[in-house]
């Protein structure tokens, strides 16, 4: 008999288990439903598109023909009610929608921020997590002077790269006395505030907002920072991180558990028979929700598999992320801060260049990689982790492990190393 299977959200995750479940199944009725776009999109490529360097219909990884050819459903709706006791979906245009087999892959949602004045209907306040996003984004900045841009992990930079692109001045507030201590140690910081300054950024640590004022048409007039310092603008982007978009599951007929984000076992599977949960929505066991677009992707294959064959549980990869700073480049594999007692860390410059790696270690073996400024393969990082590398041996392999770009290996014969103490998950920077 032939199942019939729904995935809720059509980003990396959904969209990723649309395609694992049907080549495990070739019979069975897939439906892909999402509110946010007809087709699924790159979100790591927003960025690109508000700096207009690739059309909209460029950030879609696959054809669009090639998911009607797979037989899979695309539907453009909004779910607003599950009933996991009649195994149905209710639509946002009450059409129901019954599955054997769901997977809510919902994503997540930028964190709002919570200060006097700000509120949904102010004009100008902008994310830059979604097309709606991107949307509002596009439609403020021909009107924009100058920005004020809050937060301090990569969306926040990101967008304060298109916002310079555009021409707009922006300021950048970092709540933290440097920018993106969960990744960044205080001298990786400032190599990357030196780049954002040099780029025309007007970087300001340990400054928040405090609140927030409005013109007579209702739209953002100037940022009040915790300093007391009055910044006019006409534009407010809130990059303060993201959170699990579970919030509407909370109102359903069945919900499922329900903490940070939906609850689910090794195997994906929540609390709801026969619904299951990937991406940045899912809680796993140990509590942990994993807001980076490759775990979503590799989450989301693990759920189409498991609702479309026998069950396997999720192990937790290497962590590795990249990106580019404006153009500072960025590598960042392993563990750097939750790391184990005992654990050291080894941190290299270049004399006169922004250029930089680190190493934390424990022991004999090789924990996290840090660099900024070169290119770096991180699946020979990844296997040398997985390996437990010794830190002598690193250092003496650490040339293989660089991408043979033209100009884009790190001079490692002229960079100076020094033991640095180890920020610890959780720990205030200020302690540092």
């Amino acid at each position: 008999m032939k199942k019939s299977y729904v995935v809720v959200g059509n980003g990396v995750a959904g969209a990723s288990a649309v395609l694992a479940i049907r080549a495990r199944d070739a019979t069975g009725t897939i439906a892909l439903v999402s509110d946010e776009s007809d087709h699924f999109f790159a979100r790591t490529a927003l960025m690109y598109a508000f700096m207009d360097k690739l059309p909209r219909r460029a950030m879609e990884p696959y054809e669009r023909h090639s998911w009607r050819e797979r037989g899979i459903d695309l539907v453009r709706a909004r779910v607003t009610d599950l009933d996991a006791s009649r195994h149905r979906l209710t639509l946002g245009d009450d059409r129901t929608l019954p599955y054997d087999r769901l997977l809510l892959a919902t994503g997540s949602r930028a964190r709002r921020l919570d200060v006097p004045g700000v509120t949904d209907d102010l004009a100008g306040l902008v994310h830059f997590v979604t097309l709606a996003d991107l949307d509002a984004c596009e439609k403020y900045t021909p009107t924009t002077k100058r920005a004020v841009v809050v937060g301090g992990g990569l969306i926040g930079i990101e967008l304060v790269e298109c916002l310079r692109f555009h021409g707009v001045a922006v300021t950048f507030l970092v709540r933290e006395p440097w920018y993106w201590p969960a990744a960044l140690s205080h001298e990786e910081a400032a190599m990357a505030a030196l780049e954002m300054r040099r780029h025309g950024v007007d970087v300001r640590e340990g400054a928040a907002v405090a609140t927030v004022a409005r013109d007579a048409n209702g739209r953002v007039a100037a940022v009040t920072t915790t300093a007391g310092e009055t910044i006019a603008c006409e534009m407010l982007g809130v990059c303060i991180g993201v959170e699990p978009q579970v919030q509407w599951l909370r109102g359903v007929k069945t919900p499922p558990t329900i903490g940070r984000g939906v609850m689910v076992d090794a195997t994906l599977r929540t609390s709801l028979e026969d619904v299951w949960a990937a991406g940045d929505c899912a809680e796993l066991p140990d509590g942990r929700v994993e807001s980076i677009w490759y775990s979503a992707k590799r989450q989301g294959t693990l759920a189409g598999e498991n609702m479309s064959g026998r069950p396997k549980g999720y192990a937790t990869p290497v962590f590795f992320n990249s990106a580019k700073l404006f153009e500072l480049e960025y590598t960042t594999v392993g563990a750097l801060t939750d790391v184990e007692d005992g654990a050291e860390s080894l941190y290299a410059t270049h004399p006169t260049r922004s250029l930089s790696w680190r190493i934390v270690h424990a022991g004999d073996k090789v924990l996290g990689f840090n660099a900024l400024g070169s290119r770096w393969d991180h699946t020979v990082l990844t296997r040398w982790i997985e390996e437990e590398r010794p830190l002598d041996w690193v250092r003496t392999n650490l040339r293989a492990a660089q991408f043979d770009v033209e100009l884009g290996r790190a001079p490692l014969h002229e960079m100076t190393a020094r033991a640095m103490r180890v920020q610890r998950k959780g720990a205030s920077a200020e302690g540092v």
